[in-house]
């Protein structure tokens, strides 16, 4: 696995994925500042791996891979204890955590990160402590709003209709709504995606998927690998 890996899923899933955006306004906050740690990216080697409660065994649940949208299964490393890793986990609620063998996955490193800034509907992409690029967001409207927190990319989609809603790629996040149970027939998961409507970016616009301009997460799909962090802030 390399920190440039594009991978792709069928763009019928793409519905079925996203928890979609349409509609308004503003806020303002810091970003935190950035950090220079790299991160460790865990790529399950098998159909499946047991996720446990802690290192002491006992098992917590039994996740596939690959995953519904046809990525192999990787978990963003909380703790390297060698024979044992803490991951975050792309589970409800938000932020999960569970401890997974070592042996049972690949490990990889990137330098790269996301920070979102919902305040100043801004991103940024960081490698190590260098930003390589930034950017407009357009995030959740008030009542469907941008969960804040860590998560990671879970996989990549290519839409074949390039001009629609979604634009040229979307990465689905390891996170979810916090309103939204459902969307689309899909669970609610959050997303950064491009977009149709440049105009609403640096507005709140959607029902809380980050939407970038489509040079944006056109350059993130070449540069980015699934695994990724991404924080949003604000």
């Amino acid at each position: 696995m390399r920190t440039n890996l594009l991978r792709t899923a069928a763009a019928a899933t793409l519905a079925f994925l996203l928890t979609g955006c349409v509609g308004s306004a503003s806020s303002t906050a810091r970003p935190e500042p950035a950090s220079s740690v790299s991160s460790k990216i865990a790529s399950v080697k098998g159909s499946r791996i047991t996720v446990y409660k802690s290192k002491e065994g006992v098992a917590q649940r039994t996740i596939t891979s690959p995953n519904d949208y046809g990525a192999t299964r990787v978990f963003l490393v909380e703790r390297d204890e060698g024979k044992w890793l803490q991951v975050l986990l792309p589970i409800r609620p938000n932020g999960s955590k569970g401890w997974i063998k070592a042996t049972d996955v690949t490990l990889a490193e990137t330098a790269y990160r996301v920070e979102i800034d919902r305040g100043a509907f801004r991103f940024t992409v960081y490698d190590g402590d260098r930003a390589v690029r930034s950017g407009k967001v357009a995030t959740g409207e008030a009542g469907t709003p941008t969960p804040p927190g860590r998560y990671f990319f879970t996989e990549l989609v290519k839409p074949v209709d390039q001009g629609g809603a979604y634009g040229a790629y979307a990465f689905g996040l390891s996170g979810f709504s916090p309103v939204l149970k459902s969307f689309a027939g899909g669970p609610g998961q959050l997303a950064i995606h491009g977009t149709n409507k440049p105009s609403a970016i640096g507005t709140r616009a959607s029902h809380g998927c980050v939407r970038i301009s489509n040079d944006d997460i056109t350059w993130m799909a070449k540069n980015l690998a699934i695994g990724t962090p991404v924080v949003v802030q604000g």
